[in-house]
């Protein structure tokens, strides 16, 4: 007969250490891998969230948290943890964004006129006159280095679709940058 300790571990059980080891453990209810994983995967979601979501973006990290966690056993594979977690804060960010520019719009032609320091010193007041759907293409293609096929996959839009988003993203974020 074997005996569970509190964190969901069989008796003389290691605690796990990497990511898919947690993974598991967290999958078979081990508490404190669910603690460590959240530890671990939070920094990555906020800094994914922030730049699409902006002013919502700890909104925007609570809630793909929360859906990362209430999905996490239909993780398959423990080592496409990253990739997993990636798609679902990139879709929260989106979906927070769109639902936060139906409560307050932010338009191209908004821009601070020439000159205003603010405009140069603030990279979020930048990309806060993008769409959401810019943002999250600038943030996949520059920040994290995926190509149009895994960006078009994670957004799900066609490769085409990406290559024009991020073709008007940059402009318009080079074009509100100089200004």
């Amino acid at each position: 007969m074997t005996t569970q300790t509190a964190a969901g571990r069989t008796a003389g059980e290691q605690p796990p250490t990497g990511s898919a080891d947690l993974v598991r453990a967290a999958q078979r209810g081990d508490q404190l891998a669910v603690g460590r994983l959240l530890d671990e995967l939070t920094p990555y979601v906020r800094r994914l969230c922030g730049p699409i979501a902006l002013e919502d973006g700890a909104d925007a990290t609570q809630e793909a948290l929360i859906a990362v966690f209430r999905h996490l056993r239909q993780l398959q594979d423990p080592a496409a943890l990253y990739g997993w977690v990636r798609s679902i804060a990139v879709r929260e960010a989106v979906r927070c964004a769109r639902r936060a520019a139906r409560q307050r719009p932010a338009e191209l032609t908004e821009l601070p006129a020439p000159g205003d320091p603010q405009l140069a010193a603030d990279i979020r007041d930048v990309l806060a006159r993008l769409s959401p759907e810019h943002r999250a293409v600038l943030l996949l293609r520059d920040l994290e280095g995926l190509d149009e096929r895994e960006t078009a996959a994670l957004l799900a839009v066609a490769p085409g679709t990406v290559k024009s988003r991020l073709s008007r993203a940059r402009l318009s974020f080079r074009k509100a940058w100089q200004q």
